[in-house]
């Protein structure tokens, strides 16, 4: 994940994204480069729209938070009606047993 947020920062510094670059961000941050790991994230990201890609990535968490939102609140509203309708069932045979007593 390094790797890619060392891209991020470059990108968001204005600077061009390239091997150089995000090489100078890890070594900056204390972090042992693997050459082929950032041969393989420069050769991925290219042709990506990072500022695309970005926007896509925001927008994805916040659809599957409110449909993921919606979910247990629904089944919250079911748990709090479905006690109701026990405590009325509950009250009914109660009132049940206490007519039989009296018959």
């Amino acid at each position: 994940m390094e790797y890619i947020y060392a891209a991020l920062l470059v990108h968001s510094a204005g600077k061009t994204v390239d091997e150089e670059s995000v090489k100078a961000v890890l070594s900056a941050a204390g972090i042992a480069v693997d050459d082929s790991r950032v041969k393989a994230l420069i050769a991925a990201l290219d042709g990506v729209d990072i500022e695309e890609a970005i926007s896509k990535a925001a927008a994805a968490p916040v659809a599957v938070a409110a449909a993921g939102a919606a979910a247990p609140a629904a089944a919250a509203a079911e748990e709090a009606a479905a006690p109701e309708e026990s405590k009325e069932e509950e009250e009914e045979d109660a009132m049940a047993g206490l007519g039989a007593l009296f018959g």
